[in-house]
């Protein structure tokens, strides 16, 4: 079973409460499919994910012993030796300071 991070586990409850606040049902089963893609990629192969989430080329996401895989509308950052644990999550349409636009 793959682990998460306080702050990865804080990501997902608050979308989880967004999603919940605003009704969106289909939302909340989407994510709950995605958090269950994410953990069967990363445990069938670890090292098979990005340095950093695409389109988003800044450097700064890319972090030693780290990847990243897309699932669903989401980019999970994990880390790639055991334990593996689930170190980011974020939506695919967020924000992300100083990407390319």
């Amino acid at each position: 079973m793959i682990g998460f991070t306080a702050q990865a586990a804080r990501q997902v409850r608050n979308l989880r409460s967004h999603y919940e606040h605003k009704g969106f049902t289909g939302a909340l089963r989407n994510l709950d499919a995605a958090l269950d893609e994410a953990a069967t990629l990363i445990e069938a192969d670890p090292g098979a994910g990005s340095p950093m989430p695409r389109p988003y080329p800044v450097p700064k996401l890319a972090k030693p012993g780290q990847a990243w895989v897309q699932v669903g509308r989401y980019w999970v950052r994990y880390t790639v030796t055991p334990p593996l644990t689930v170190t980011g999550w974020f939506y695919d349409q967020a924000d992300i300071p100083r990407r390319s636009r």
